[in-house]
């Protein structure tokens, strides 16, 4: 990724390691979709207190750049990004909210240049050899590999390693707790997003005991 480093928050913020990527803060990033703001902050609080400092809020509800503010303003230990970021406008508006890295599920040149120019890291989104060395020519060497079981899971990314080593992915689309071991253990996946520890039910009855649970068990997986 040409902008790999994650930027420091605020001077009270737990930030990430100091010239870290996105793909080393955690080895699972929580995909999440939140359609109420008052949950974003007790539910960032809830990963963060399981060990998942690395949250991406999707764009796909009209919650989400509200809900990545509240984050960023009040959960200082949270490394908050935004996903699902498919224009320069979302690219300007989720960075100015306090986003401080951006996942697309694919990418134009257009919005890579709007992602390059951000200053925060960026995952461009891939299925494709041909998309992998699009962006290895264009100097961006961390992507998200989406939707990843569908494109072809393990399998494909193991066989993209040999010729195209420098590229390094996190994977995301389909992954549970019960795959994240085999994609953890390519050499190219520095990490995997899933949305299994903030399951639908758990977040409408705001049980963050057991989003908590659900992410200590995810960030064991580093192990």
């Amino acid at each position: 990724m040409t902008s790999s480093a994650v930027p420091p928050a605020a001077p009270s913020a737990a930030s990430a390691p100091s010239g870290g990527s996105v793909l080393d803060l955690a080895p699972v990033v929580p995909v999440v979709v939140l359609h109420d703001v008052a949950d974003a902050v007790p539910l960032a609080r809830a990963l963060v207190a399981g060990g998942l400092p690395a949250i991406e809020v999707t764009l796909r509800t009209p919650a989400a750049l509200a809900s990545i503010r509240a984050m960023a303003a009040e959960v200082p230990d949270a490394v908050v990004g935004a996903g699902t970021v498919i224009s320069p406008e979302h690219v300007r508006d989720t960075v100015d909210a306090g986003a401080r890295f951006l996942v697309s599920p694919g990418w134009t040149d257009a919005l890579l240049e709007a992602m390059k120019a951000s200053g925060v890291p960026f995952l461009p989104g891939v299925s494709t050899t041909s998309e992998v060395v699009a962006l290895l020519e264009r100097g961006v060497h961390e992507m998200k590999f989406f939707p990843a079981e569908a494109a072809g899971g393990t399998a494909y990314l193991k066989a993209l390693s040999a010729p195209l080593p420098q590229a390094r992915f996190c994977p995301t689309g389909g992954i549970s707790l019960a795959s994240a071991p085999s994609y953890l253990a390519l050499p190219n996946v520095g990490c995997v997003g899933g949305s299994w520890m903030v399951p639908g039910d758990a977040v409408a009855a705001k049980d963050w005991d057991r989003v908590a649970s659900l992410a200590a068990e995810a960030a064991a997986l580093a192990a």
